[in-house]
């Protein structure tokens, strides 16, 4: 006679489908380090984001979170879900995109840094633009604030920004050091007052740095704000200043300077993808998909 398995047995079985959606939010935790802001990127209340997150170490049976003085940190089985979890939402959104839709048409806006263009935005867009020839793509360069505030405005409709690394509105999707930049051998940063280029007095770099080098009582002068990066690389190429950068945005002929030069420590910003309320027009939300997985594969910036 064939034995029908227990209840037991059943839900056992059942427990070993991960529900992507627990997945999804469990990253927005951990890359935000709060429950609060992970369900404000996620649209979830923070009672909803606990719930999800309790259900989720229910069916490992692993802690995930612990909290400490900065908000919540990832247990050690909470980071081995990490890298595994961002690899299977990776691949559900793939296997989605291929399955279930034809050719994407339309336009998406996207805004984002200057700085950030070549080194981590290029490569996706050329992907994108091969995947989908018939998709307009039109790219808004400005500071991060100023981008927010397109983004809110409808001016644009994705806004990849720097910020520094903390809870906040946005999803994560890169951590890196900001560090001081300078011409190779230069002297610039021997200089009183320190002369220091930013791009924009809107740059989300500039209250950190002057913060900073309040903190070290250290005298400074602006050289150049006028929203021309080129321009910047031109002051600190030609030993008239030191600016500040994400570690993988610095050109090769210029020096990141140690600690031996450095006027101060820095702190560490994020690079947070903002996302406008409702639902996303087909063409933005398939541009999602590509910054996601395209910072995903981008090495870690030494």
């Amino acid at each position: 006679m064939l034995k029908m398995p227990g209840i037991r047995t059943y839900n056992a079985e059942m427990a070993r489908n991960l529900d992507i959606d627990l997945i999804r939010t469990f990253i927005a935790v951990a890359d935000h380090s709060s429950m609060t802001a992970a369900g404000n990127a996620r649209y979830l209340t923070q009672s909803a984001v606990s719930q999800q997150i309790r259900r989720l170490e229910d069916m490992l049976g692993h802690a995930l979170f612990e909290r400490d003085r900065r908000g919540l940190k990832l247990t050690p089985s909470g980071e081995h879900l990490l890298a595994k979890g961002r690899r299977l939402i990776a691949l559900n959104d793939d296997i989605w995109a291929e399955m279930t839709v034809g050719h994407v048409q339309g336009k998406v806006r996207l805004g984002l840094p200057y700085d950030l263009v070549e080194p981590c935005i290029a490569p996706v867009i050329k992907a994108y633009a091969s995947a989908h020839p018939q998709v307009e793509i039109s790219l808004t360069c400005a500071a991060s604030p100023d981008l927010i505030a397109g983004l809110a405005e409808g001016a644009i409709d994705l806004a990849v920004v720097e910020e520094p690394q903390g809870p906040g509105a946005g999803e994560c999707l890169r951590v890196e050091r900001l560090v001081w930049v300078g011409a190779r051998n230069g002297g610039a940063w021997l200089k009183t007052p320190l002369p220091v280029s930013m791009v924009a007095d809107t740059c989300a770099f500039r209250p950190a740095v002057l913060a900073a080098l309040e903190r070290q009582d250290r005298a400074w002068r602006t050289v150049f704000e006028n929203g021309n990066i080129e321009a910047t690389t031109a002051t600190v190429r030609a030993d008239l200043a030191v600016t500040a950068w994400l570690v993988s945005t610095v050109p090769a002929d210029l020096e990141i300077l140690g600690p031996d030069k450095a006027p101060t420590d820095l702190p560490l910003f994020a690079v947070n993808l903002h996302l406008p309320k409702g639902n996303l027009a087909r063409p933005a939300a398939e541009m999602v998909r590509y910054l996601r997985e395209g910072f995903a594969r981008m090495p870690q910036a030494a």
